[in-house]
């Protein structure tokens, strides 16, 4: 098939880690007051054609006056009103030239990370859906979606992309909590601790947290030393355990 002008657009694969916080009001041993946290990605519903009523990834065309970084951050701001990221960066290129009907177009994504607890307000089109359980996916974008996912999960092995994802400060249950989402399995909080503090990659900040129903010795508050992204051990790989 041949083909005229070639278009180009940027997506962004937005996550955040949601349910790490109970509903204060609810009664204990529910549901809402146990959230299990998940990774959650940012996704919008197409009311037109093609692909009417199917999710997709935020973005759109590159302008001729801006280059890829300062177009995503802008469409996400226009687009669903999503200014503060922790992190973002450039992950790939999709250019199967039938990738979406019509005019080729070539797509770059992004990768986005939301801290939690922070609650962006979204048009009503726009949703958080965890990850495994994702709605019909417009195009190729549910593969974009995997292929992030992917470079997550190898990036919380050997850098210190948790950041992105964690409160300023935090205790080690809810960095756990965290990883275990942003991995897919769950997380011994001992080794996590142990294994990110000897890298350097989380500071105690000297506080403690307020003891929870239960009492107890308050829990040590945590920081990440850095809120800017650096590999700190290059052959490091966080497996599941078994």
């Amino acid at each position: 098939m041949l083909y005229g002008s070639t278009g180009h657009e940027v997506l962004a694969v937005v996550f955040q880690v949601r349910g790490l916080e109970a509903d204060p009001d609810a009664a204990p041993g529910t549901a809402a007051d146990t959230p299990k946290p998940q990774l959650n990605v940012l996704l919008w519903e197409r009311a037109r054609e093609p692909e009417r009523g199917a999710w997709a990834l935020p973005g759109g065309r590159l302008r001729d006056d801006e280059d890829l970084t300062s177009s995503v951050r802008r469409q996400l701001a226009e687009k669903v009103d999503l200014r503060e990221l922790a992190h973002l960066e450039q992950l790939a290129v999709f250019s199967d030239p039938d990738r979406v009907p019509g005019a080729r177009m070539i797509a770059t994504t992004f990768l986005g990370l939301v801290p939690s607890p922070a609650t962006p307000e979204l048009p009503p089109d726009t949703r958080w859906h965890p990850v495994n359980a994702l709605p019909p996916m417009a195009f190729d974008h549910g593969p974009m979606v995997a292929h992030a996912r992917t470079r997550l999960v190898a990036k919380m092995s050997y850098t210190n992309i948790g950041f992105g994802l964690a409160p300023r400060e935090f205790v080690v249950s809810t960095l756990r909590d965290i990883y275990g989402a942003a991995l897919g399995y769950q997380v011994d909080a001992t080794n996590l601790q142990r294994v990110l503090a000897r890298r350097g990659v989380i500071t105690r900040t000297g506080g403690t947290a307020q003891s929870g129903r239960s009492g107890g010795r308050p829990a040590a508050v945590y920081r990440f030393t850095d809120s800017q992204l650096r590999i700190t051990d290059e052959f490091a790989a966080l497996r599941p355990p078994g």
